[in-house]
């Protein structure tokens, strides 16, 4: 079949830009078409810097040009974002911590959901694969990475950096970690206010020597509340994960989760969704599923909210055992459960790659008060 350049502009014309109304032929999106044969290759300009815009859009097109105009079409789509310039004054350069490349929130909207055992494998995983990883426990009211990682009874120590004195973050299975729960006893509980821990989580990342990190991995508490609002007004996050299982209540939360990173006074790229506790399989029956909380409901919800599914975790006794004895399952060398991390973490990192080629830096975000409530916005 000969394919011609009229026909792929039909096609296009079926499709929406996102956040403009027009189709991509009137708003001028469509910068170029090439034909070669069965080849199609199309250069679209979109001005909505989000990467589900760029592959909603890029989905679109393969989908309209298979469906219009001939099905076993091979198609290349460059996708160029130009995002509105920025006033120069609100620009914020460079990285607010020396020698860190990416920042990636771990989030869930409930607790009990498994996002810090979720949090800690990444973390091992990434390691593994010989990027310099950093772990931040920012669930204040909830500690958990001293247990995770076995390091309960240490204590950072202080080192001088260029002439200032600054945490030393412990370290373990090749991840630094720092955590309020290296200053409080076992027994006793965090009772501060906002701004309390707020002050406790700046000092965590800003008077530590974290020195050279791929990625900073921060654990954030369950909820959407002040802490993370903190977080984000500290640091430029890069893009966030949001961990959820599949029981219709758990989801419910999660969805709250994405809706607030991908508010538009915040905007914080969503990387993904990964859904724990998938399913049991009885260890005498290998070839069986059983779906106790439901199945594929997080998969579900990253289709529905349109962000990636970047894996599931199934419930594994040996994945709890492994985090009470402070040794991530991770770890376990050829294990299903080894490989269920690896899959996720891979897809973590190609999600960070896509989103640092197609998308501006994430700014951090300034918070003020407007009639005794809070109100955020970006700096």
């Amino acid at each position: 079949m000969k394919l011609l350049k009229k026909d792929i502009y039909k096609a296009l014309e079926t499709i929406t830009v996102p956040g403009e109304g027009l189709n991509m032929v009137e708003s001028g999106a469509v910068d170029n078409v090439q034909v070669f044969g069965d080849e199609v290759i199309v250069d679209i300009t979109i001005k909505n810097p989000s990467l589900q815009a760029k592959k909603k859009t890029e989905v679109e097109i393969l989908k309209a040009i298979h469906r219009e105009v001939y099905n076993k079409a091979k198609i290349t789509i460059n996708v160029k974002v130009d995002a509105p310039l920025k006033p120069k004054v609100n620009e914020i350069k460079g990285k607010p911590i020396p020698g860190i490349q990416n920042i990636i929130a771990v989030a869930s909207g409930k607790g009990g959901v498994g996002k810090s055992t979720v949090t800690a494998n990444l973390a091992v995983s990434l390691a593994k694969m010989g990027f310099k990883v950093g772990l931040l426990d920012a669930d204040i009211y909830g500690p958990s990475m001293p247990i995770m990682f076995d390091v309960t009874e240490k204590k950072p120590l202080a080192t001088e950096v260029n002439g200032k004195s600054k945490m030393l973050p412990i370290e373990n299975y090749g991840v630094k970690i720092l955590s309020i729960g290296f200053f409080t006893q076992p027994n006793q509980a965090v009772i501060w206010r906002g701004p309390m821990a707020s002050k406790a989580l700046n000092q965590m990342i800003f008077d530590a020597a974290w020195g050279e990190i791929d990625f900073m991995l921060i654990d954030l508490p369950p909820g959407t509340g002040d802490i993370h609002l903190s977080i984000m007004q500290a640091l430029p996050i890069t893009g966030a994960v949001v961990v959820s299982t599949p029981q219709e209540v758990a989801l419910a939360d999660a969805r709250k989760g994405v809706a607030m990173f991908q508010q538009q006074s915040i905007n914080v790229p969503v990387l993904g969704i990964i859904e724990n506790m998938a399913y049991f399989t009885p260890e005498e029956l290998p070839q069986n599923k059983y779906y106790i909380f439901g199945n594929e409901g997080a998969k579900n919800l990253s289709t529905d909210l349109e962000v990636p599914f970047l894996g599931e975790v199934p419930i594994v006794q040996s994945i709890r055992e492994a985090g009470d004895i402070g040794r991530p399952a991770a770890l376990q060398v050829a294990t299903p459960v080894e490989k269920a991390f690896e899959d996720i973490t891979r897809n973590v990192v190609q999600q960070v790659v896509s989103r640092n080629t197609s998308l501006p830096p994430t700014e951090a975000i300034k918070i003020t008060t407007m009639a005794g409530c809070s109100a955020v916005k970006k700096k």
